[in-house]
């Protein structure tokens, strides 16, 4: 028999929502104000202590670029890291990083859903990142990204050979780099047709110095302690005219939330005839990787031969 005070009610469930049972919420009056104040002020915690890490962060990162050594490199992953944990992210690593020999520089490209992808990705890889010029004028983000070497593009057609100079002088001094050669974030179901102009950087010149290319695919696959299927992907995925603010407002109020990185086997930009096939066989890896995460199979680096990496003319990747 159900109790006066706690009943359940039949209803169609929206994503953001969380109950006892699918498809169903529970109903607690006065019971369900507390639940609800419960995630806010959870929310609002993690706003807080967020605000309270950056500040500090980017003064000892500022002291950073002027020491010799590792410390730029290395301090912003550990800033991220902090940044990820705050935000209620358990980030797992699958898969081994390229480059710790540092014989060679590594350009990572990835899928792009969320600003989160910055924080997680940045925690996992020691490189700068490339992001879109309109973040350079962001207040406050800017000055982050800017402290953190970001190098900004603007995707212009007279400006492309001057930002594809300014990247190869990053990686001829021994940095890596991070690509969203999407253009843009997606809603977290697919991974978008990669552009193949993001790869000119990889091309040319002396093979023996060109950088590695590593693949790596980033899924959201836990919320609330289980596996995030499409409903859930909202929570994560920034995209279209999402604002931040209320995005981490709305993400941020829940609990139990995981993120897997997966790093693939790293490519040799070397073998492959030219820009375009080298950029539809990591968009391949990446979409692949993508959604076997979606998915919830077990999740493994995966490798692509020149010899066989499809010839796509149209990209399509699964959706799960």
């Amino acid at each position: 028999m159900t109790s006066p005070a706690t009943h359940l009610k039949r209803r169609p469930r929206m994503a953001l929502e969380t109950g006892p049972e699918p498809g169903y919420f529970l109903s607690l009056p006065p019971g369900r104000d507390g639940w609800m104040f419960a995630r806010r002020f959870r929310a609002a915690r993690r706003g807080a202590l967020i605000l309270a890490l950056t500040l500090p962060s980017m003064a000892i990162q500022a002291l950073c670029l002027t020491l010799p050594g590792g410390a730029k490199t290395g301090f912003p992953r550990f800033f991220w890291s902090l940044f990820a944990r705050a935000l209620g992210l358990d980030v797992r690593v699958v898969g081994e990083r390229a480059g710790k020999d540092g014989k060679r520089p590594v350009i990572y490209v990835s899928n792009h859903s969320s600003w989160v992808d910055i924080p997680v990705v940045g925690s996992v890889l020691p490189a700068s990142f490339v992001a879109k010029g309109d973040i350079a004028g962001w207040p406050v983000i800017s000055t982050i990204a800017r402290l953190g070497r970001t190098v900004f593009v603007s995707r212009q057609r007279g400006s492309t050979a001057r930002e594809r100079d300014s990247m190869r002088a990053v990686l001829e001094r021994g940095d890596n780099l991070i690509l969203f050669p999407e253009g843009t974030s997606s809603d977290g179901s697919r991974v978008l047709p990669f552009r193949s102009s993001f790869f000119a950087l990889a091309q040319g010149g002396d093979t023996s110095t060109l950088p590695l290319i590593q693949p790596v695919s980033v899924v959201y696959d836990r919320l609330n302690g289980l596996p995030a299927g499409r409903s859930a992907r909202p929570v994560f995925a920034w995209y279209g005219d999402m604002d931040i603010a209320s995005h981490f407002w709305r993400m941020t109020q829940h609990l139990d939330m995981r993120v897997t990185v997966l790093l693939h086997a790293p490519l040799d930009p070397a073998t492959f005839p030219d820009r375009k096939a080298l950029s539809q066989a990591v968009w391949q890896t990446v979409a692949d990787g993508a959604s076997m995460l979606r998915q919830n199979r077990p999740a493994r680096p995966l490798t692509v031969e020149p010899a066989v990496a499809p010839n796509l003319t149209d990209p399509e990747p699964a959706y799960a």
